[in-house]
């Protein structure tokens, strides 16, 4: 058995707990970063240096706007470590990020609402 052959089990994945990514944080701040927050990378004249494998991960799948969500998954690591890592690419100006715009919903009237129950009321 080589020596990397015991961070990694078939069944379970890669044996790196998501607080050894993040260093033990968490996302505090970095909440504010919405599943729906678009991420993108900034062009970059030379590939930025002293970043971790999962933050390059990031940097290079966010050439194109990514949600947070999408970088989850395909990144293959939680949500909330997505977000730390994120923030730190935020904060050394790598990547911007845009939240989604969000329409409220109209309310429909009383109108509607009164012929939906009479509707319920009948059968």
């Amino acid at each position: 058995m080589s020596g990397e052959d015991g961070w990694y089990d078939e069944a379970a994945g890669p044996l790196v707990r998501p607080y050894t990514i993040t260093s033990g944080r968490t996302p505090g701040e970095s909440a504010k970063l919405d599943l729906s927050t678009q991420v993108m990378t900034l062009r970059q004249e030379q590939e930025p240096t002293g970043l971790g494998p999962e933050h390059m991960a990031i940097v290079q799948l966010c050439r194109n706007p990514v949600s947070i969500a999408e970088i989850a998954v395909y990144v293959k690591i939680p949500l909330g470590v997505v977000r730390v890592l994120c923030a730190d690419l935020i904060e050394r100006g790598l990547v911007i990020t845009r939240s989604p715009t969000h329409h409220p919903a109209q309310a429909p009237n009383l109108e509607t609402l009164q012929a939906v129950l009479d509707g319920l009321i009948k059968y």
